[in-house]
């Protein structure tokens, strides 16, 4: 009994038995499970952050830098995962975090105006390069080390943000939501590639995501404290 790439039979084999099904067959299908929840919680992950700006007008405390990279590594990433073959639910929230991503860099760009010439170029040199990436045009070797060097991107793309926000003592208008889910779906991640004996640079880019998700998510809880409370002394 096979539903999207989910064997049921013998989870529902041992129900059937009355009995509660072994380690063996129930870690498989909770990886499975929670994959494809985690492919539908991403349709809307990066919508609280999107919003917020919209509402607020304001990209205050944002890095353009670190959102521009996070597009190229989601980028780097869907390409090898469609590459390598693995099954959707191992790496289809990556399709929609992509999308998410571009409308929100060009919400950055938008309410960042004036936005210096150079500053184009870079979208312009991703929109030339990026159908070639995620069609699989390049030399496996080559694709291997642009997936390694991945992993270095996501990291970079959120060091400046990490740093920005401590020289700040603020997180400006980072979402708290957005964080939280990244936080969250980064663990989830670790245990399926786990379950799906995904390879280890896979593995290793969602521990990465762990960290410094988790570091944002902490400033923000810790940095909104002392706004609230002056916000809150000037009323």
């Amino acid at each position: 009994m096979d539903y999207l790439g989910i064997d049921m039979s013998c989870a529902i084999g041992s129900l059937r038995n009355g009995e509660f099904p072994e380690k063996d067959c129930l870690l498989p299908l909770i990886s499975k499970l929670l994959g494809y929840c985690l492919v539908a919680a991403s349709i809307t992950v990066k919508l609280p952050q999107i919003m917020k700006i919209v509402q607020h007008k304001s990209v205050r405390g944002l890095s353009i830098m670190a959102f521009e990279l996070e597009v190229v590594g989601y980028t780097i990433s869907l390409a090898y995962c469609l590459h390598k073959g693995l099954p959707f639910s191992a790496f289809g929230e990556m399709a929609f975090l992509l999308i998410q991503a571009l409308i929100l860099v060009a919400c950055i760009y938008y309410y960042s105006q004036p936005v210096p010439v150079t500053t184009w170029l870079r979208p312009l040199l991703y929109c030339a390069v990026a159908p070639t990436v995620l069609a699989g045009q390049i030399n496996p070797t080559l694709f291997e080390a642009l997936y390694a060097s991945q992993h270095a991107i996501f990291l970079f793309a959120r060091l400046p943000q990490i740093w920005k926000n401590f020289n700040n003592k603020s997180t400006g208008e980072l979402s708290f939501l957005t964080f939280f889910m990244n936080f969250a779906g980064s663990i989830v991640r670790v245990f399926t590639s786990l379950q799906e004996k995904a390879p280890l640079s896979i593995l290793t880019g969602f521990a990465l995501g762990v960290i410094t998700n988790g570091s944002i998510l902490t400033q923000i809880l810790l940095y909104s404290k002392p706004a609230a409370a002056k916000e809150k002394k000037a009323n």
